[in-house]
């Protein structure tokens, strides 16, 4: 018997309609998810945080607490950046610890954590704190292709991981679909030989993810992400009901319900008519095979493809791409996933808008060579490091807020609970912005 772990509303929505579901139309959705027999739903972090306080004016954490409210038979899930937390910079050790006790307080069961560049210290901190509350955690191997990332280079990390954090589960987290169905099932083997419980996460961008799932499944993999089929397949996961169908009166059989997720898919899928604007799957081919070329995740590959239809530059998108290969191998071949998916697409585009690789340097990545993203896979290009010493500009850009500073800052008219003390240390403008409206506050 394989478990299904449900992202529907957390990855399905932001691979697909840009994060952009209200709670209201969440909550309709997870009523019926928590019936169907799924072992998780994730529910909450990675973009779904910022993006509540971006563009819908919502507060996440009365999001969790609703959805915990709710949620009855299920465990809850969220994605975790490591240090990152659910931002794009490391944090301070005291917003990190805070974060993570209120969202466990809050709500979630199951932690899952990454770190971009599957530097293990920089996950140390988080992990202490989620071992300390008694949760349930997942370490994510982030899944990448390179001259570095070798079946051998993913089992010495898991390896570590298993020394170092001891963690329930191991994720392998292939965030732009680039798993193949038999190194799926070579990598799923070897983990289950060091004796821990493996989960495989991967995207549909270039059609292979049902197909890797299959294979994960026979190889002993433990869970398997999907999602429900209305907010499914492009840049988001494999369908639950086809998985669920393909392995029915099998030894693998999840035990999910189809009949609950009948249901729910035909909710979800008038809900997601009202998002049409924000619709990745209306303006796309269903399968992006250049994908296994460049490895752009799909919400960071939409994000660039309106980028460029901003700056009348459509006809540059296949440059950028091709751009974006030679500078991840000149950063020492980094996986690109948040934040350093956003770091190295955003150079790529000044690369080819200003015609000299390097002419303008973004400040992120200066930050990624100076090591303040952790320790890069392999080592930096030479004439890149020659050239960043010669430019390096120590802006005031990357400042943190500690918890002590956003205690003094954020007025109390608009901190009615502690959380929102977290909130604005990891986003202040957004939410003093937010907070302003949620409270009334002009």
């Amino acid at each position: 018997m394989v478990k299904l772990i449900d992202v529907t509303l957390r990855d399905g929505q932001q691979s697909l309609i840009a994060t952009r579901l209200s709670t209201a139309d969440i909550i309709r959705v997870t009523e019926l998810l928590d019936k169907a027999g799924f072992h998780a739903l994730e529910v909450w972090g990675g973009a779904t945080f910022d993006a509540a306080l971006r563009f819908l004016n919502e507060d996440p954490w009365t999001r969790l607490r609703r959805i915990r409210e709710v949620v009855k038979r299920t465990k809850l899930l969220m994605l975790l950046r490591g240090m990152n937390l659910v931002g794009y910079k490391h944090y301070p050790h005291d917003v990190v610890r805070k974060f993570i006790e209120y969202a466990y307080k809050d709500g979630i069961d199951i932690f899952r954590v990454f770190d971009a560049l599957n530097d293990l210290g920089n996950l140390e901190p988080p992990i202490k704190v989620i071992r300390s509350l008694g949760a349930e955690l997942q370490v994510c191997l982030v899944y990448s292709v390179s001259p570095v990332h070798t079946i051998e280079y993913y089992i010495k990390l898991a390896h570590d991981v298993i020394a170092r954090f001891e963690p329930e589960t191991i994720t392998i987290k292939d965030m732009a679909g680039l798993l193949t169905p038999y190194t799926a099932m070579e990598l799923v083997k070897e983990l289950k030989r060091l004796g821990v419980k493996v989960n495989v996460h991967t995207h549909s961008t270039c059609g292979l993810a049902p197909m890797t799932l299959l294979k994960s499944v026979e190889a002993g993999a433990d869970f398997v992400d999907v999602t429900l089929s209305s907010l499914s397949l492009h840049t988001s996961h494999t369908p639950a009901e086809s998985l669920i169908a393909a392995l029915k009166g099998t030894k693998y059989d999840p035990g999910v319900s189809l009949e609950v997720l009948y249901t729910a898919s035909k909710v979800l899928w008038e809900i997601r008519k009202k998002y049409r604007d924000y619709d990745y799957a209306l303006n796309a081919s269903p399968v992006d095979i250049t994908v296994l070329k460049h490895q752009i995740p799909g919400g960071m590959l939409s994000n660039l493809m309106a980028q460029l239809k901003e700056l009348k530059a459509d006809n540059k998108m296949s440059e950028v791409l091709d751009e974006v290969n030679r500078v991840r191998e000149d950063l020492g071949w980094p996986p690109l996933v948040t934040p350093i998916s956003q770091i190295v697409a955003t150079q790529a585009l000044l690369n080819v808008l200003s015609g000299k690789r390097y002419a303008a340097i973004v400040t992120e990545l200066i930050n990624y060579i100076e090591g303040k993203y952790g320790r890069p896979p392999a080592p930096i290009s030479k004439e890149l490091l020659k050239l960043i010493k010669s430019k390096r500009n120590r802006k005031a850009h990357n400042q943190v807020i500690n918890l002590d500073k956003a205690i003094k800052e954020l007025p109390k008219t608009l901190a009615k609970k502690f959380e929102d003390y977290i909130t604005y240390a990891l986003f202040p403008e957004e939410a003093i912005n937010t907070l302003k409206k949620i409270y009334g506050v002009k």
